[in-house]
């Protein structure tokens, strides 16, 4: 295995935070913590520390910002398109590209092994470094650097509001136009990295097997599959463009 230790050069640290987020951290081992992947953990009394919990306390705080956001941002709008906005801002693709693009990606530290390593990595950080700078500064200065330097600065936001996104329910809909029996299952469940539990989904449509792919939660993985099924069934002219 391979450790990287990238998030260890205090420079670069510094400077990704001072440069993209415009302040200097005040504990900045919270924010390390942030930046440690769980395979890269460490244990203190008897606990791993990695970013796990700094990323379930970044989600929500993420989840409220961005909702509030487009709230304001789209006064016209009504609820279903608000929510699936808010789902393409804050999808693990998403995040991981935004993780690449603003640096963070190279700040973190984690071991990859010849597998092919972890394709959340970079999202999982994202969001546990949003939940350090909540316990740091609280949620009101962690709304103004996610509005100001990332969501208006580094997202297209308007962009996104028309990229295809739900493919699950665009394959529903070509199905029941064209009488055709969509349908999703769990064919497996496995521990993955860090022994976090990923399924495998597949479509299937009128009782034959079609596209399968494997997340972190099933409607991940469903929403995937469809993705794989829609756009084979375009490449093959099944479905017209």
């Amino acid at each position: 295995m391979l450790l990287f230790r990238k998030n260890k050069e205090s420079k670069e640290f510094n400077s990704f935070f001072k440069n993209i987020l415009g302040y200097v951290p005040r504990h900045t081992e919270l924010y390390r913590v942030a930046l440690t992947h769980r395979s890269s953990s460490s244990v203190h009394n008897g606990h791993r520390i990695n970013n796990e919990r700094l990323e379930y306390l970044g989600d929500a705080v993420l989840g409220a910002v961005v909702a509030e956001f487009l709230y304001k941002k789209y006064p016209y709008q009504g609820e279903g398109f608000l929510t699936e906005l808010r789902s393409k801002i804050v999808s693990r693709a998403s995040l991981n590209q935004l993780s690449k693009k603003i640096g963070l990606f190279d700040l973190i530290e984690y071991q990859h092994d010849q597998s092919g390593g972890f394709k959340s990595i970079g999202g999982d950080a994202f969001e546990a470094m949003v939940g350090a700078m909540y316990i740091d500064k609280g949620y009101m200065f962690v709304r103004c650097i996610l509005v100001d330097r990332i969501l208006r600065v580094h997202l297209d936001v308007d962009s996104m509001s028309s990229m295809d996104w739900n493919f699950k329910s665009k394959l529903i809909d070509w199905g029941q136009k064209n009488h055709k029996k969509i349908t999703f299952e769990v064919v497996r469940t496995m521990q993955g990295h860090g022994g976090r539990r990923q399924y495998e989904s597949r479509v299937s449509i009128d009782g034959e097997a079609q596209q399968s792919a494997i997340d972190f939660s099933i409607k991940a993985s469903e929403q995937a599959a469809a993705e794989k099924t829609y756009k084979d069934l375009l490449s093959k002219g099944v479905i017209a463009k």
